[in-house]
């Protein structure tokens, strides 16, 4: 068995979460995958790591997570020496990731521009809150400003006073996986063209790519939304429900399931004619989604489940995170993985969403120790003596 991405080399000089998540899948799925880090270490690796119940022999939750399956080689890319090095990378490299404040990477000389000519075939992606251009590029951005100007706050919740941002880190998780995507796009290409390209991701630009048909609706109607908490603005019932044991979801969403509703719900005010075609049950969703909420109330989520489970209609457990992590579905498609510390020690982590039929090896290294890989790849890959390393170590190039 073999991992898609073998035989790729992706140099990662990103931080925080959108760069090293992007970075991550492209470890994941076989990119031999490199970290360039600062002499001090990427600022990730302080994150948590002193957090006794969230760090792992010093390498907290983000770093562990993040940085699986890649090197770790130390550079000082301000110095003319440490640059070099870097160039050198790049020559035996294919991918580029970055997610500097804008301009940074220019003023470093590490940007597509200056990378183009070390290697015309590199392909280099940047991550950023707005991307390249634009009246507000120079902008700084992290996850909940992207959410906030991308509207997506503003639909999310149940109060349009009190604006919700998603509960896990939409704006950067999104930076990451259309980095990835875009990053293959020009891998794709340059095998017919045969040169590198740049990849420029804004994370607004991802946001509002994600409203997708709910843009498409503002600009046929004129309407503006509104957060309508977990409800829906068409289908009914379609909404999160209290039972005696927590919290399901019920989504109806053809009229068929409506009817094999009736056959698990006893309730008489529900039989009328008109509730079995959708316009009646939206005209009167209020009391429908308060007179559901009562009957599911007297039993347990269990016993909802299973009555319709067997009805097939399309029914969820509200989980909280222990227990979506414990989920067989979830178990069995190996994404709960083991994660371990490259000193000893292991905890667990979320696996590889990306399964394929035929190259579809899953491991996992661990996050490695500052530049723990340093020697190995300037001797192995660029073939760099044992004098060059010393030297470099002197003016303080690498470590």
């Amino acid at each position: 068995m073999a991992k898609p991405l073998r035989g790729v080399r992706v140099l990662d000089l990103t931080h925080m979460l959108s760069g090293p998540y992007g970075a991550m899948i492209l470890a994941d799925l076989g990119a031999e995958t490199i970290k360039v880090e600062p002499l001090k270490g990427e600022g990730t690796r302080k994150l948590l790591a002193s957090d006794p119940k969230n760090s792992l022999n010093g390498q907290g939750a983000y770093f562990v997570t993040l940085n699986r399956n890649k090197q770790s080689v130390a550079l000082d890319l301000k110095s003319d020496a440490g640059l070099e090095v870097f160039y050198d990378l790049v020559r035996n490299s294919d991918i580029v990731v970055e997610n500097f404040s804008a301009g940074v990477a220019g003023k470093l000389r590490i940007d597509f521009d200056h990378l183009s000519k070390v290697n015309p075939k590199i392909i280099t992606c940047s991550i950023s809150g707005f991307g390249s251009g634009g009246p507000n590029y120079q902008r700084p951005a992290f996850d909940q400003v992207v959410q906030a100007i991308g509207g997506g706050m503003s639909i999310t919740g149940h109060d349009a006073a009190q604006p919700t941002r998603a509960g896990i880190p939409i704006g950067d998780l999104g930076g990451g996986m259309f980095g990835v995507m875009g990053v293959l796009a020009a891998l794709y290409e340059r095998g017919q063209s045969g040169l590198g390209q740049h990849v420029d991701i804004s994370m607004l630009d991802c946001q509002i790519s994600m409203l997708n048909y709910m843009a498409t609706m503002h600009f046929l109607s004129g309407e503006v939304p509104h957060p309508i908490g977990n409800s829906h603005f068409v289908h009914v019932p379609y909404n999160s429900y209290p039972t005696a044991t927590g919290h399901i979801i019920i989504a109806v969403i053809f009229d068929s399931f409506w009817d094999n509703l009736m056959d698990v719900i006893d309730e008489p005010a529900f039989r009328e004619e008109k509730y079995r075609t959708q316009p009646a049950r939206l005209a009167d969703k209020e009391f429908i989604d308060r007179r559901l909420g009562e009957i599911l109330s007297t039993q347990s989520s269990e016993y909802w489940l299973e009555k319709l489970t067997e009805k097939r209609i399309p029914c969820a457990r509200v989980n909280t995170l222990d227990e979506a992590l414990a989920d067989e579905q979830v178990l069995s498609r190996n994404m709960v993985v083991e994660l371990t510390h490259p000193e000893g020690g292991s905890t667990r982590g979320p696996g590889n969403p990306i399964k394929l039929s035929r190259t579809d090896e899953e491991s996992f290294t661990s996050a490695p120790l500052l530049g723990q890989h340093t020697d190995t790849v300037l001797r192995d890959l660029l073939g760099y003596s044992d004098d060059q390393l010393e030297t470099l170590r002197g003016v303080g190039a690498v470590a």
